[in-house]
């Protein structure tokens, strides 16, 4: 069997903000109205306050770090153009999910009329990387696999702390919302390719679905390219943030790979545990306990996230040429998540305002 490619695909959602208010400000269709150039990278997104970017195909993290700030750049300019900023969190801290406008397309309309006040709901901002797969079979082993280390991954992310001017009590509030969807989660694990393209078959033909599109997994093949697409992170404050959480989750595939190469495999585990280690994910980020499910105890979460760096993945590093972006993540197990800092700065003004500040300046680091 051919070894994959492992490229490397990033997309991001923004808030676009007003930064005299710094509320939400629906603004998508003035930027595809009024730039055509930047298009192809730049997209809308169910809510007018949203957008959107994707890079183009990456072999290696440092490609992929170039290509998102050139393209977080690009939006800054363009929103700037009417005195706006782009901020890069989970959820707004305050902003109504009831004053927002749909974007005007068919696309995003007839999600509206098919979820209803669900979609309206749906102010969220998350992170979608994807790893190039080629051999189908090896993506549905390395989904199955890939499965255990969502929570890790959710720790590392999480940024949206607050909902509605509340400190909900959670680190990634934008997972409780997102869940409210149908077809999302963990997936249980899959046998084959033919039995998930048996599952997008039958949800198509009585029309559950249009196609493979619309099953929103945590972690999903791809419908549209070979890929194995992550999808449980929020969206990473800090380009390095996005690009060390990218550059792990290529390991982690490159990590499973060699293990089938060489007649290896690491434990598939029922998605019923994957999903209690998500929630205290969710609701604690690092300051709670994931459990090791191989040992059957509860450790601290950012013990085991240093056991996924330190023992699973680092031996392919060097190979990836990936050790720089990786180590990152050891800066955010010392400082916190997005969704820690930003909790220290309400705790420190109370004010949600400086919340949203705060969270400008980051998404603008390193640009």
């Amino acid at each position: 069997m051919k070894s994959p490619s492992l490229t490397l695909g990033i997309e991001e959602e923004y808030q676009i903000i007003d930064p005299k208010t710094r509320e939400l400000k629906s603004y998508i269709t003035e930027i595809l109205s009024g730039d055509h150039l930047v298009l192809a990278q730049i997209k809308p997104e169910l809510h007018q306050s949203i957008v959107e970017v994707g890079t183009k195909v990456c072999n290696t993290p440092a490609e992929a770090r170039a290509e998102l700030v050139r393209l977080r750049g690009q939006v800054l300019e363009l929103v700037a153009r009417n005195g706006l900023k782009i901020a890069a969190a989970g959820t707004h801290p305050f902003s109504s999910w009831v004053d927002q406008q749909i974007t005007p397309l068919e696309r995003y309309l007839g999600v509206r009329a098919d979820m209803g006040e669900l979609a309206q709901r749906l102010l969220i901002f998350g992170t979608h990387i994807h790893i190039g797969i080629e051999d189908r079979e090896f993506l549905i082993d390395a989904l199955n696999v890939a499965r255990y280390f969502l929570p890790h991954l959710m720790c590392l992310s999480t940024s949206s702390p607050f909902w509605g001017g509340r400190n909900t009590g959670l680190k990634s509030y934008r997972s409780i919302v997102w869940r409210g969807f149908p077809r999302t989660g963990v997936p249980r694990p899959l046998r084959s390719w033919s039995e998930y393209t048996e599952l997008v078959d039958l949800l198509a033909s009585t029309h559950c679905i249009p196609d493979g599109s619309k099953i929103w997994w945590d972690v999903r093949p791809n419908w549209s390219y070979p890929t194995l697409e992550f999808r449980v992170c929020d969206v990473c404050t800090r380009v390095d943030e996005a690009v060390c959480i990218a550059a792990i989750v290529q390991a982690i595939v490159a990590k499973i790979w060699r293990l089938r190469r060489d007649n290896m495999t690491f434990r598939v585990y029922p998605a019923d545990f994957i999903e209690e280690n998500k929630w205290r994910a969710v609701r604690y980020g690092f300051d709670g306990r994931l459990v090791d499910f191989g040992k059957g105890v509860e450790l601290p979460a950012r013990e085991l996230v240093r056991e996924l760096l330190v023992w699973f993945i680092d031996d392919v590093l060097d190979e990836l040429g990936s050790r720089k972006e990786v180590e990152y993540a050891f800066r955010i197990l010392d400082e916190g998540s997005s969704a820690d800092r930003q909790l220290a700065v309400y705790e420190r003004t109370k004010d949600f305002k400086a919340v949203v500040d705060h969270v400008i300046a980051e998404t603008a680091e390193g640009l």
